[in-house]
């Protein structure tokens, strides 16, 4: 058997017949009648009509552009063009810990991220006053603006923007801000009894 016999661009265009859902049809209309080179692999099997989606916009108002709940939280920020510098920081987490926790093990947690309860960002501010310092906290965000720098910063964990402390320690020129942890199913993990 000639190799060339096989791949000749009327026995392709024969598989492509067979190869279709209606065999009914003979017509041979869309099938490539020209060279192989004219023959790709979407000639090949049955033919796809062509759908047409369309995309309804769900909205109240016909002028918005988008829905609050397509943009991500904390865009409202996001400000590119600010010159102000980004400060170095560092965020490490913190758990709540007793004797059950560290001798026993009583209560199941372990040293990962999933089981800490507070989320600690250490944020170096040179030459900063307390005065200056504008924080804002979001469920997913943090915002810190001072007249040399800003920090916009999206959290690893959604965190509970109604309890928090921040406190500035004006020798080492750093904000501390600890902000509780808010998972859904905390008081299933974390319960006291």
């Amino acid at each position: 058997m000639d190799l060339d016999s096989v791949f000749s661009g009327s026995s392709l265009q024969s598989l492509a017949k067979l190869l279709r859902d209606t065999p009914e049809e003979d017509d041979d209309d869309d099938v490539p009648r020209c060279s192989v080179g004219a023959m790709t692999p979407g000639s090949v099997g049955p033919v796809k009509k062509e759908t047409t989606s369309t995309f309804q916009v769900k909205s109240e108002n016909k002028k918005t552009i988008w829905n609050t709940e397509e943009v991500p939280e904390g865009s409202e920020f996001d400000d590119t063009w600010d010159p102000r510098e980004k400060p170095e920081y560092e965020i490490s987490f913190k758990q709540h810990v007793g004797t059950e926790d560290v001798f026993f093990g009583m209560t199941g947690k372990d040293p990962s991220t999933a089981c800490c309860e507070d989320i600690v960002i250490k944020i170096k501010l040179p030459e900063t006053k307390y005065s200056d310092i504008t924080l804002d906290i979001q469920d997913k965000v943090l915002d810190l603006r001072t007249p040399k720098n800003k920090l916009l910063l999206h959290l690893p964990y959604p965190v509970n923007s109604k309890e928090g402390r921040a406190r500035f320690l004006s020798e080492e020129e750093i904000l501390e801000v600890t902000l509780r942890v808010s998972r859904k199913l905390d008081f299933i993990n974390f319960s006291d009894g």
